[in-house]
């Protein structure tokens, strides 16, 4: 079960506004929208030290793909809520990364959402567990304290 998301790892942090197609008839996140927006900023993570998803596939045969998900919905997010979508590493291993996420309501502070991913590392050709390459792993673990 998750508990309070501490992690000395540096955190990267990404925006994200709340729009009408994110929200139910009641103007509250739908469950599925907070997976959309914890990936997007899973994505802008990886492609802030250079490691775009296709230039991944194209360079190294590689794509990473979630493998488990925990998570928590402690608070709604609400139409035009403006949300702050952390990622931070809480362990490199082999052929995966354990990452903790949260998403913080900007005008309160308040923790909506926690979770916890692992993304594991594919052969784009077969989908079968690959090592991550070493430069790859070099730049992850660059930006951790790990």
């Amino acid at each position: 079960m998750l508990g309070a998301a501490a992690s000395a790892a540096p955190v990267f942090g990404w925006r994200i506004r709340v729009y009408w197609e994110d929200t139910d008839a009641g103007g509250v996140v739908y469950h599925a929208s907070y997976l959309r927006f914890l990936e997007r900023a899973r994505t802008e993570w990886m492609r802030a030290f250079g490691l775009g998803q296709e230039a991944l596939r194209q360079s190294h045969g590689i794509v990473f793909v979630v493998r488990e998900l925990d998570i928590a919905y402690d608070k709604p997010a609400r139409l035009d809520d403006e949300l702050d979508a952390s990622v931070s590493v809480a362990r490199l291993r082999t052929a995966s990364i354990d990452i903790t996420q949260s998403l913080v309501r900007v005008a309160d502070a308040e923790v909506l959402t926690r979770a916890r991913v692992r993304v594991a590392c594919l052969d784009a050709r077969d989908w079968t567990p690959r090592r991550i390459p070493a430069e790859i792993a070099a730049l992850i673990q660059g930006t951790t304290n790990l």
